[in-house]
């Protein structure tokens, strides 16, 4: 395994578009760690997926990189990620320009957003995947016109006072499906959730069966204006029994980039 990740590392200074005295030992072997984590993820994916019953290309792997710097996302892209997930608008507004020059990269939003950042949200991300309530979902429309915009509907399936989504069957949710028609900038895509944290990711799987029902209940309305090919769920700690219980994206940071830098 050494000589393999040296010999990657290699490859990566031989292929690299940085110069290499812009690339420290730290940062070489940062990209063949990110390398190596994204590799294993990506099997860890495979193996979930195969006892599901399901294929592993049915399942999209968002890197997150909240906190990270645009070297560490730039590792990450080298090493094969393209979608990635962040969390606040300005943090994210400050490392779009040093990224902009990478084909194929795609940034969603999926922590919170106020309605009075959605018109900047709507320039910098490709996808809002944390549309809480129909006041934002206007916002974002008007913000987004002469474009489809992708959204996710969060749900807070825990019922957590301090995380934001909507209720599941609550007046909210309906609200923002009854007014997807009029929403014509937008695209609805599906449903995003982050359950209650637990130590064993085995007592997630409730949360996470409960958001699969849920989209399969909106699916079967056939409601207009509305898909439910997306459900966002699992990350780092239990992505693996999110798949299990359906998923179609997991948002994985730590397993990917290791512990978060200190703010």
């Amino acid at each position: 395994m050494r000589l393999a990740l040296l010999a990657f590392g290699f490859w990566l200074l031989a292929n690299s578009q940085e110069p290499i005295a812009d690339l420290p030992s730290a940062f070489i072997f940062e990209r063949v760690s990110i390398a190596d984590n994204l590799a294993q993820v990506r099997q860890r994916i495979a193996e979930a997926a195969r006892r599901a019953g399901r294929r592993p290309d049915e399942i999209a792997l968002m890197a997150v990189t909240k906190t990270f710097p645009p070297e560490i996302i730039r590792h990450a892209y080298a090493a094969g990620a393209r979608l990635f997930g962040e969390n606040r608008v300005q943090e994210f507004a400050e490392k779009a320009p040093s990224l902009a020059n990478l084909p194929g990269i795609e940034f969603h939003l999926i922590g919170h957003l106020q309605s009075n950042k959605a018109a900047k949200a709507t320039q910098i991300f490709a996808g809002i995947d944390s549309v809480d309530s129909l006041h934002l979902a206007e916002k974002l429309n008007a913000a987004a016109a002469g474009k489809r915009l992708p959204i996710l509907i969060e749900i807070n399936v825990g019922g957590e006072d301090a995380k934001s989504g909507v209720a599941p069957d609550s007046p909210a949710l309906e609200a923002l499906l009854s007014g997807a028609p009029r929403l014509e900038h937008l695209e609805f895509r599906g449903l995003m959730s982050i359950p209650p944290f637990m130590e064993d990711p085995q007592a997630a799987r409730p949360y996470f069966r409960r958001l699969r029902e849920l989209r399969d209940q909106i699916a079967s309305r056939k409601l207009p204006a509305i898909s439910m090919s997306t459900i966002s769920m699992g990350m780092s700690h239990d992505f693996e029994v999110a798949i299990e219980e359906g998923s179609t994206c997991v948002r994985v940071g730590t397993a990917i980039f290791g512990a978060r830098p200190p703010k």
